[in-house]
């Protein structure tokens, strides 16, 4: 059976997320340097500076995608968020206190925080119900593509900059820039989203549906085990892994995840979201119950690779998943709000706890919590979620 070609958008918008996801991550990997370096900052404030950036990026979602919802459009929030993200980057050239860098930081995540659901919104509203799983596979393996490239870009114009953090931050904005202009002028608006002929719905969790909200207290329960990254690299140092080898780790890990995205996501098309999403908390149970079991530094390759394998299973899928359970595509860009700040505020204590059972007991038994939540979500999804 021939595919079906997909709207325009969905292309746009990876590119918008490929050129994005460039500058990001030219500038995040060493974000933590020049504050702790150059800066002279301490690790609190560094853990303060996250969270309160990735807080607010949670929660704003929901209001986003409620107002993007109540005002019928997608693309002009899209678009503020981007650029709000591209106008900060250029002041951490002139950082010389660490609270500049937590305004940059927080203006940044605010960007992240009012573009994320009405961007799902759109790609969803950009494809039929048959190939939307495919659609969020390449918006996802193009923004993998940028995280990918972006630490590469960094490694390979640095040293022409004699290691000038400073400049290197400045030259990011471009990449950014490129993908603001991209939204204004290639991204289209659907229109039968802009469509007036209903009342916008006043913010409500009752027009969302049971099996949604069921799929959501799922994954709330699954991302409570599954916690920060930060600790798979921390046990790849456990097990033998040098610190000169970790970059290339993390890039295969991240060049897995774009690669496998869109094949996973049209599997989602054929056999359905709720299978895929059940394999992909397999995998990942199997993943953490390899890191929690294993004693050679071999294997963490292999189960990083698996690690990637299980992001194309989930992260584009999940949110096509999204789509098909709230069929009222009124309050499409809402849902995709209530999603992401569930998601994103379970994040939060899911690291907490990885970080006391690290501390208190072990690696093993940190690891096994995760796998188990796993295989608590997947029996979840089998029996409360009928779609």
């Amino acid at each position: 059976m021939q595919k079906k070609k997909l709207d325009k958008n969905v292309y746009t918008l990876g590119l918008v997320s490929l050129f994005t996801d460039i500058s990001s991550q030219m500038i995040y990997p060493l974000l933590p340097v020049f504050l702790f370096s150059v800066l002279g900052v301490g690790t609190v404030f560094i853990g303060l500076l996250e969270g309160i950036a990735e807080s607010t990026a949670s929660i704003l979602k929901v209001f986003s995608g409620w107002y993007s919802d109540k005002l019928k459009k997608r693309k002009p929030i899209i678009l503020l968020g981007y650029s709000l993200s591209t106008i900060g980057k250029p002041f951490l050239f002139l950082a010389t206190a660490g609270w500049h860098v937590l305004a940059v930081r927080f203006i940044d995540r605010v960007g992240k925080g009012i573009r994320t659901s009405p961007r799902d919104a759109l790609v969803a509203n950009s494809s039929s119900p048959e190939e939307r799983g495919r659609a969020f596979g390449i918006q996802r393996a193009m923004d993998r593509m940028g995280a990918f490239l972006g630490p590469l870009v960094a490694f390979a114009i640095l040293p022409l900059l004699n290691n000038n953090l400073r400049l290197l931050f400045l030259l990011a904005f471009f990449p950014a820039l490129i993908a603001v202009f991209i939204i204004i002028f290639f991204l289209k608006e659907k229109p039968h989203v802009s469509d007036s002929s209903k009342r916008a719905k006043p913010f409500s969790l009752r027009h969302l549906g049971k099996d949604f909200k069921m799929f959501v207290f799922v994954v709330a329960v699954f991302t409570l085990g599954n916690s920060s990254d930060a600790f798979l690299i921390l046990r790849a140092k456990d097990l033998g892994v040098k610190t000169v080898l970790i970059p290339i780790l993390w890039l295969t890990y991240n060049f897995v995840c774009s690669i496998s995205s869109i094949p996973l996501g049209h599997l989602s098309d054929k056999i359905g979201r709720r299978k895929t999403t059940l394999l992909g908390f397999c995998v990942y149970g199997v993943v953490y119950l390899g890191f929690a079991f294993s004693n050679s530094e071999s294997h963490i390759w292999v189960l990083m690779g698996f690690y990637g394998i299980y992001y194309g299973l989930s992260e584009g899928v999940l949110r096509a998943y999204v789509a098909d359970l709230v069929e009222d595509n009124s309050v499409l860009a809402t849902a995709y709000g209530v999603y992401h700040t569930v998601v994103g505020l379970c994040m939060f204590p899911a690291s907490l706890i990885m970080g006391v059972l690290w501390q208190a007991f072990s690696p093993t038994v940190a690891f096994i919590f995760g796998a188990i939540l796993a295989l608590i979500s997947a029996v979840g999804l089998s029996v409360f979620v009928r779609k």
